[in-house]
């Protein structure tokens, strides 16, 4: 009983070789010691061993380069809640309590006797033999961080893309709102020529009307255009340190790296661990388990082995061991499903971007035709050979056409980051 409690000792002041986490502390201007920082992610396990998962996290790296994208990056994760960290760090925590479970347990135990005394007594408890029991719950305490750890990257890479997202919409909606202004000029002096053509006699109030609705049609989509890039750019800034109504253009990004795999599969590896670690420590319940223990106390000191089960046996036994090793083989399975998954999504984003980058090449020769035939009823029309509404039908096509290239434009920017936030490569892993 003594060795059990000396060892007991040691473990709790640290000289027992238990791995725990530790604080770097630094002195602030005043002389004030704090708490720095720590990185939310670690590839060093409890157990001394690396994660393969977090060591993977750890080493993506952003298919952002620098500009406007990688401001909006930085600007939104500078303002991050990342309560997901807070669920990393208590899985870390967890993970910590759990690497130490091997070691014996001390505690007291009150008893009432037949007598009516009450008996107090220090006891010691150590397992040493439980079917991998302990082991399996550590191995499910690692493998519960690695599971917080890709969804602290998966909620990283989502308000990136979020952030991205807002900020192409913003940049569309000004994009277009900008081909209605630089036609607006045009417009105006047709509706101009209308009204004075009316005024004196020689159109139909009817022909000015559709010239004045379709330019009134111009001006309300030009505003509605300003108004969607101002509520984007507000919301935007609203999740943002600082705000980023100065950044413009759209940048090029990068190929995600080599070897990369999508976060949901990631995360499904580290969930099919864990859920064979769990089934592993319950099927060790059903099996025999032999501890050592030794009390000392008002009652006198006692000790013995003991041989048992946390979990009895019964007529169920065999389906629940069943049902556990079921279970095991539905966790590799739901890896398989996940991946076939991502593998699907990511080849449907890289279809749809193919067929933008197309739309966008053809796009060009609709509106080159039509900026060639307005050019061309615009010279008849002073000739007197085209009427001024056939013109103003010609020019709001011309204008439609530059509308949908222009947007289609912003459209492929957002699927290459799709395919960016898929595979997980928004944020370098440092960042997250």
């Amino acid at each position: 009983m003594l060795t059990c409690v000396a060892s007991l000792s040691a473990c709790m002041d640290g000289s027992a070789g238990v791995t725990r986490a530790s604080n770097t502390f630094a002195a602030d201007g005043d002389g004030a010691v704090q708490a720095a920082p720590q990185a939310a992610l670690d590839a060093n396990l409890q157990d001394g061993t690396q994660s393969p998962i977090i060591e993977g996290l750890l080493n993506r790296r952003s298919v952002l380069g620098n500009g406007s994208y990688d401001q909006v990056a930085d600007a939104v994760l500078a303002a991050n809640s990342r309560a997901a960290e807070a669920d990393l760090r208590a899985a870390t925590l967890r993970s910590e309590a759990r690497a130490s479970n091997w070691l014996p347990t001390l505690g007291p135990n009150v008893s009432l006797t037949s007598l009516g005394t009450v008996v107090t007594q220090l006891v010691v408890e150590q397992v040493l033999f439980d079917n991998g029991k302990k082991r399996a719950e550590r191995e499910y305490a690692q493998a519960d961080v690695e599971v917080a750890a890709v969804a602290l990257a998966q909620d990283t890479n989502d308000r990136v893309m979020t952030a991205l997202g807002l900020y192409l919409n913003a940049e569309a909606a000004k994009a277009k709102a900008g081909v209605n202004a630089a036609a607006m000029q045009q417009m105006e002096r047709y509706e101009y020529v209308m009204s004075e053509r009316v005024r004196g006699g020689v159109s139909s109030r009817v022909d000015h009307q559709i010239v004045q609705q379709k330019l009134n049609q111009m001006q309300a989509d030009m505003a509605s255009d300003r108004e969607a890039a101002a509520s984007a750019f507000a919301e935007l800034n609203a999740m943002s340190a600082a705000p980023l109504d100065g950044v413009t253009g759209i940048s090029s990004i990068g190929q995600p790296g080599p070897g990369a795999e999508p976060l949901t599969v990631m995360k499904a590896q580290a969930e099919a661990q864990r859920a064979v670690a769990e089934a592993t420590a319950a099927r060790a319940g059903f099996l025999p388990s032999l501890t050592a223990s030794a009390g000392i106390g008002s009652g006198g000191s006692d000790g013995g082995l003991n041989l048992g089960s946390d979990n009895g046996f019964g007529f169920g036994t065999g389906a629940s061991l069943e049902a556990l090793e079921a279970s095991q083989a539905a966790a590799a399975a739901r890896v398989g499903q996940v991946r076939e998954n991502a593998n699907r999504s990511l080849q449907s984003l890289q279809t749809e971007l193919a067929s933008l980058r197309r739309q966008e090449a053809q796009a060009q020769s609709p509106a080159a035709q039509a900026a060639s035939n307005f050019t061309l009823f615009s010279e008849q029309q002073r000739s007197g050979h085209r009427s001024v509404p056939e013109v103003v039908g010609i020019f709001e096509t011309k204008v439609r056409t530059e509308r949908e290239a222009v947007a289609l434009k912003y459209d492929i920017a957002r699927t290459e980051l799709e395919i960016a936030a898929l595979m997980g490569s928004l944020v370098n892993g440092e960042q997250i």
